[in-house]
């Protein structure tokens, strides 16, 4: 049997335990970037409830406890607060299982625990005129009356409405959702029943904090997971807008191309055709399937662009293979737009021909590419680094803007652009090897 020392440094302990709940809470809650900002309020509020009705608990301990004959009025203060600000808590619950559920304070189960809070409160009032619940001594002890466990049945009927609504409305809420609103209503149910046995030991405000803090990560990890798949399906959206950036021109100078090698040549038109419908299957493939592939992949779509483009510019451009190197995968559409850059800003029917050399190498930690070309130099200031991608909006570095993100995003890939000596550029990618 627990002696009246041992319990009142239980209770000191539990409340301050609970405090230093409620303060962490608040100070997630305020921190909390992820969640939504009606949620993210709501739980502003109910650690700064929780709070105050934990500290009203600690405040009534220590006058009871320590201060004695002199502060019964602060004991009847702090004990009625707690009281109130305990059975808000459960309201504020049934405010939060309407707003998940998109209800609103017009519902059936708020205007029944309204009215059951609005009972426990003018009972609470009552109570302080009376020593059937609860009164304190003349020496500042406090005592339960003969009918202290009526004045717990109203909070304990706003816990099973909140909990029967929860259940009816199971399958509007997630799993997480269900779970974290369970355990916020189930544990300090299990705390006030511990409490109505054990008398003495404040097990309720223990369990209500614990309850809070619970929910409060649970439903934070919800909608971390919730703003993950949303950047993430904006991030894949936006891939795909990239990956279509056919442009237009470049399909109606090559239909323009076909229409007339069908005369002149047909063979080769039918050739052109043929690369042509390689170069857009390509195209369309990374926009529905846009994982890593190997880079033979992508090389001969690369290959098939330049096929349609040498039709038009036979003898204006130059293409050197050095790519012996090909056991490794890339992000689909990451040669083709850089090579494309190559020629749309290099080529040129007054200057020299356009050379392009496209190397790869690899070793164990590093999978290289490199596009050299020797037209106009499309780096920035001659920077050798691509922190310069993002900061001019022009349609070249839009191009390869869109390059450089899928790289980052997909295999933690770089791409960066510097100077040619004699002229042109080298666009250089380099993505961890994987063994």
């Amino acid at each position: 049997m627990l002696t009246l020392g041992l319990i009142d440094a239980c209770n000191l302990a539990i409340a301050i335990s609970a405090i230093t709940i409620s303060v962490l809470g608040f100070l997630l809650s305020i921190r909390a970037q992820y969640m939504d900002v009606w949620d993210k309020r709501f739980f502003i509020y109910m650690f700064i409830m929780l709070f105050a009705y934990q500290l009203m608990d600690f405040i009534s301990q220590i006058s009871l406890t320590f201060l004695g004959r002199g502060y019964r009025l602060l004991s009847i203060f702090t004990v009625f607060f707690e009281s109130l600000f305990s059975s808000v808590l459960m309201l504020m619950l049934t405010v939060y299982i309407l707003h998940l559920c998109g209800e609103t304070v017009r519902a059936r189960l708020f205007l029944i625990n309204a009215s059951l809070l609005g009972l426990y409160i003018i009972l609470l009032v009552f109570t302080q005129f009376t020593d059937l619940i609860y009164y304190f001594t003349e020496d500042n002890i406090y005592i339960r009356g003969p009918f202290y466990h009526v004045i717990l049945i109203l909070p304990i009927l706003i816990m099973l409405f909140n909990l029967n609504g929860l259940y009816q409305r199971r399958n509007l809420l997630s799993a997480n959702e269900r779970r974290a609103v369970f355990l916020y209503i189930i544990i300090p149910m299990s705390a006030m029943v511990i409490q109505i046995i054990s008398y003495g030991l404040l097990m309720i405000m223990l369990g209500t904090a614990i309850a809070s803090l619970i929910m409060f990560v649970i439903i934070l990890d919800e909608q971390m997971e919730k703003s993950i798949q949303l950047a993430t399906r904006v991030a894949e959206q936006h891939f795909r807008l990239s990956a279509l950036q056919i442009r237009p021109h470049f399909i109606y100078n090559t239909m323009s191309n076909i229409y007339y090698l069908c005369r002149l040549d047909p063979a080769k038109a039918q050739r052109v055709v043929g690369e042509f419908t390689k170069y857009l299957r390509n195209n369309f493939s990374a926009v529905v399937k846009p994982e890593l592939i190997p880079f033979e992949d992508e090389l001969e779509h690369t290959r098939a662009y330049l096929a349609v483009v040498k039709a038009r510019y036979e003898d204006m451009l130059f293409v050197e293979y050095a790519t012996e190197y090909r056991s490794f995968f890339i992000p689909p559409l990451t040669l083709e737009p850089i090579v494309e850059n190559a020629v749309k800003h290099g080529l040129d029917a007054e200057s020299d021909p356009l050379h392009i050399l496209i190397r790869t190498a690899g070793s164990e930690s590093t999978d290289e590419i490199t596009v050299e070309n020797t037209g106009t130099d499309f780096s920035f200031t001659g920077s050798d680094s691509s922190s310069g991608l993002l900061d001019e909006r022009d349609e070249l570095h839009v191009g390869l803007d869109n390059v450089s993100e899928r790289l980052k995003s997909l295999c933690d890939g770089t791409l960066t652009i510097s100077p040619r000596s004699g002229g042109g550029a080298v666009v250089t990618i380099l993505i961890p090897a994987e063994h």
